[in-house]
């Protein structure tokens, strides 16, 4: 009995969210199904690509203390909250690493709206001045 319930306790303490890692078509479809304007989508995936590698798990440490989290590296430090919603997005840090991309979505929407492109590196490391067509799926 006693090792039953260390047995479970492992199994519910260490449960992680389902995450997803997309490819360059399924993330496509995705991004159009969540209402990414079309004009934009080839910009949308090489962001994503050039920030995540299209995994809606990946967390990296950044210099300032904060985390990028999930498929948009959305920063920790502004824009969510851990533990409750909030931040600029109004939203919990950890809903931005599973794999349900809605809340991501609207969340890179508003931070697109506010900054543009520009308020992603690897957006302006990879993909900026380039001609970033729809990818022909």
């Amino acid at each position: 009995m006693k090792y039953c319930v260390v047995f479970v306790l492992f199994v519910f303490g260490f449960q992680q969210t389902s995450s997803k890692v997309f490819t360059r078509c399924g993330l496509t479809q995705e991004l159009l199904r969540q209402g990414f304007p079309r004009s934009f989508v080839g910009n949308w995936v090489c962001l994503i690509e050039s920030e995540s590698a299209k995994d809606t798990s990946k967390v990296t440490n950044k210099a300032n203390g904060g985390k990028g989290l999930g498929l948009f590296q959305i920063s920790s430090k502004e824009w969510c909250t851990y533990q409750t919603a909030g931040g600029k997005c109004n939203v919990k840090c950890e809903d931005l690493i599973n794999e349900d991309i809605s809340d991501d979505a609207s969340c890179a929407k508003k931070i697109h709206g506010q900054l543009g492109f520009q308020a992603w590196a690897g957006w302006k490391r990879n993909c900026y001045r380039r001609t970033l067509p729809l990818p022909n799926c």
